[in-house]
């Protein structure tokens, strides 16, 4: 995926990536989305299809609320309080708790629901806002954005395609 260098190409990106997404989501048989077999965003660790959309559920609203303090005026605690960037792994392990007691077609409309909304707020803010002033440290805001939405929606599908592969097949029902 070539990088977003302004408004309309980061939202091509955002819903490219997201219809890839979930074509590759479909393919997962319902009773293996709970299965921990999927190696994981820490180190040495497994996790499920569902940690993943929790993973993704989860950096999409860290997101929101990085929009939404930025609208606020407030300052943003970058990635989320009491994490730094070094602290990726835990992070996404705090994700995997704050989610594990959601159902599986939850998590796919709270996914949804929060990349609706960033791509709304995409929608309303100018390409001057988005990729020709820095937002965090050196980077665009529109550059936070997609390293955190499509960069990690592209990452899933490759993580869910090499998975399906080593399956294999489905198993035919009897």
């Amino acid at each position: 995926m070539a990088v977003p260098q302004n408004k309309q190409e980061l939202l091509d990106a955002i819903n490219t990536q997201y219809e890839k997404l979930l074509t590759a989501i479909k393919q997962v048989p319902t009773q293996r989305v709970n299965e921990c077999s999927l190696e994981g965003h820490a180190k040495g660790t497994q996790m499920s299809v569902a940690n993943l959309l929790a993973y993704l559920v989860g950096w999409n609203e860290l997101v929101l609320k990085w929009l939404d303090a930025d609208a606020a005026g407030n300052a943003i605690d970058f990635p989320e309080t009491g994490f730094k960037w070094n602290q990726l792994g835990q992070l996404a392990q705090k994700f995997y708790r704050d989610y594990e007691g959601i159902a599986f077609e939850s998590l796919l409309d709270r996914l949804d629901t929060a990349k609706q909304r960033i791509v709304s707020i995409i929608q309303s803010r100018d390409n001057t806002e988005l990729y020709e002033c820095p937002w965090y440290e050196h980077w665009t805001m529109g550059r936070m954005i997609q390293f955190n939405t499509a960069s990690p929606y592209e990452n899933a599908r490759g993580r869910l395609r090499k998975w399906l592969k080593a399956q294999g097949p489905p198993p035919e029902s009897a």
